[in-house]
């Protein structure tokens, strides 16, 4: 989507969501150069902004305390695990593994966080530690048979592209159509 386009739905919702604020920050970060109409929209956003027209909506209103947990955890197993042995580990794939057979802890103040994290330490930490290891053991069982694929925001768009062109050129030629024979 294009920043011109962006403003004009924030300007039309009167909200500008965390999704439309990275997506001008990617554009701006990505571009050369801003065409005049780019920054007269994004002179127009920063308008509405200012008289509250346009209002930010908050990046996060709640926290999954499953997640700090499990990183904790997922930290301190890999650092053990990388202290005594030649092996590297990704932390982020680990702990992926894991939340996703963990139940999720949600809360929206810092009293509901502090509870959340008491009754997971009492209740769960035997589940969280079980899982942390889990997603270990996969980790380091894995093949490596993807040693091209990158971590999430990692690639450009052009980058994807040429992915895709790479692959349709590739795998193309398997699913051409054969002609018919005419009778």
């Amino acid at each position: 989507m294009s920043i011109e386009k962006i403003v004009e739905q924030a300007l039309q919702d009167g909200y500008l969501t965390p999704a439309m604020e990275a997506e001008v920050g990617r554009i701006c970060n990505t571009a050369s150069e801003l065409s005049i109409e780019e920054y007269m929209a994004l002179d127009r956003l920063m308008g509405a902004l200012l008289t509250g027209e346009v209002v930010v909506l908050p990046r996060k209103q709640f926290i999954n305390v499953m997640e700090e947990l499990v990183l904790s955890e997922a930290i301190a197993r890999v650092a053990e695990i990388e202290a005594t042995s030649d092996k590297t580990l990704d932390v982020g794939d680990i702990a992926a593994y894991a939340l996703n057979r963990l139940p999720p802890l949600y809360a929206t103040t810092e009293e509901g966080a502090n509870y959340q994290r008491a009754r997971a330490k009492e209740q769960l930490q035997d589940l969280i530690t079980q899982q942390v290891n889990n997603a270990i053991a996969r980790y380091l069982d894995r093949p490596d048979f993807y040693p091209e694929r990158q971590a999430l925001g990692k690639s450009s768009g052009n980058e994807l592209l040429s992915q895709v062109s790479s692959l349709l050129q590739t795998y193309a030629g398997q699913f051409e159509q054969k002609p018919k024979n005419l009778r």
